[in-house]
């Protein structure tokens, strides 16, 4: 059954990479929305869940918040450290500056390779749910589907954001779909620890939060500041509001 839903998690990831894709004329709008989708799934869905399942304290503060702060500085320094690598190789091996809106394809990648991850951890969970009962599992994948769209969206418009072609747009796009029902298949033959889980969306929070406020949002409001991207921006947080409301 775990499977079987996970499929309908697959269609609608598929889903959002294509909206990104088809509404390239309006791309302030689009980032605009990514970036709302974004924040909406860490403040609404990933931290909450973390401290629920990994909240115990070390030195007084809860390991999924530590974890959290962790995953925003592992993104800012893998950020800076792909682009200083991109500019090296000036005159006598001089390191150029990065400029402000220089844009390095392997972080685009490497973003989009952690939404992978993560809907990989979706179907694990939505495996678990299924094993724990009838009524967890439908919570879960109610859960699961609906916020695929936005893992689509954003999966697709990280990997282009940062300079890469639309074949690997789409490469990542299709893996991030199928992610979610090869990590369903995998709970056939093992059961996620709840801390374990709970430790990873406190980390993958940070850096998806790291992503959405020093690169999708400032980009989305970098040609066009209107009023019509920040709206964009609170609709898809609202959108996740949704989601987590109509799931719970």
């Amino acid at each position: 059954m775990a499977v079987f839903v996970a499929l309908g998690a697959f269609l609608m990831t598929l889903f959002g990479g294509w909206t990104a894709q088809r509404v390239t004329d309006r791309r302030h709008l689009v980032l605009g929305l990514a970036g709302g989708l974004m924040l909406g799934v860490v403040g609404l869905d990933l931290l909450p869940e973390a401290m629920h399942a990994a909240g115990h304290e070390i030195f007084g503060v809860p390991q999924a918040l530590l974890l959290f702060v962790g995953g925003f500085l592992v993104a800012h320094m893998v950020e800076r450290l792909l682009a200083v690598r991109q500019d090296t190789g000036g005159p006598h091996g001089a390191e150029a500056v990065p400029g402000p809106r220089e844009r390095v394809p392997e972080v685009g990648l490497t973003a989009a390779s952690a939404m992978v991850g993560h809907s990989l951890m979706d179907g694990i969970a939505l495996g678990a749910a299924f094993q724990v009962g009838g009524g967890m599992g439908t919570a879960v994948a109610l859960a699961v589907i609906a916020h695929d769209f936005a893992d689509g969206f954003n999966t697709y418009t990280l990997t282009s954001l940062y300079g890469n072609n639309r074949r690997r747009a789409a490469t990542m796009l299709v893996a991030d779909a199928v992610a979610p029902v090869i990590g369903a298949a995998s709970t056939l033959l093992f059961t996620l620890p709840a801390e374990a889980l709970g430790s990873y969306l406190g980390f993958f929070g940070g850096a998806l939060l790291y992503l959405a406020a020093a690169e999708i949002l400032p980009e989305a409001h970098h040609d066009h500041p209107a009023r019509s991207t920040v709206c964009c921006t609170v609709l898809g947080v609202c959108f996740v509001w949704l989601v987590v409301g109509v799931a719970g």
